[in-house]
Formats: structure tokens, sequence, C-alpha cells
């Protein structure tokens, strides 16, 4: 009768294991915070070029291109994405 044969007890984990779980829960969670913070000044980005504010939208892409370079440093984006994004909103500007 396999389902009535007692599980082993779950294994213990190392302590290094345990390190390393808080350590990726910390990244993410600041992983995810920064993500927010580039997401939101992306939208302030597309509100200003939605307006035609020339002016405001370049100094809120200076600011994108910023957190972009600053997320690839930190490993929160790939430098692919980040270059992705910088060339669309650039042509945002442009159209």
């Amino acid at each position: 009768m396999a389902n009535e044969q007692e599980k082993a007890p779950a294994k213990e984990k190392r302590p290094t294991a345990l390190k390393r779980d808080a350590q990726n829960e910390r990244r993410r969670l600041a992983n995810r915070s920064f993500k927010a913070e580039v997401n939101t000044a992306i939208r302030g980005f597309k509100e200003a070029a939605s307006k035609k504010d020339t002016a405001a939208a370049k100094a809120q892409l200076s600011a994108v291109y910023s957190l972009l370079d600053k997320g690839v440093k930190t490993g929160a984006h790939k430098l692919n994405k980040a270059s992705r994004t910088k060339s669309r909103l650039s042509q945002e500007i442009s159209a």
C-alpha cells in the first residue's frame, strides 16, 4: 500500500542555504521596488510626451535613462531590455 507508507521527514536546510534564501528575498524585494520606480519614471515621461511638453519630456527621459543604466549596473535589468526601452522612448519624443 503505497499511500499508507510514511514519507521521510523533510531534510533541514544547511545554514548557508538559509542565508542564501534570505539574500535572495532581500534582492527580490529591492529589485521589485527599483523596477516600480523605473516604471513610474517611464509613466511620467509618457505623460509629458503626450502633452507635447518637450522640455519636461527631455528632462524625464534623462531621468529614465539614468535609472535604466543603474538597473543594468545592479543587475535589476538586462542590457538589451534597457537598450530596447531607451530606444523606444527616444522614438516617442522624436515622433
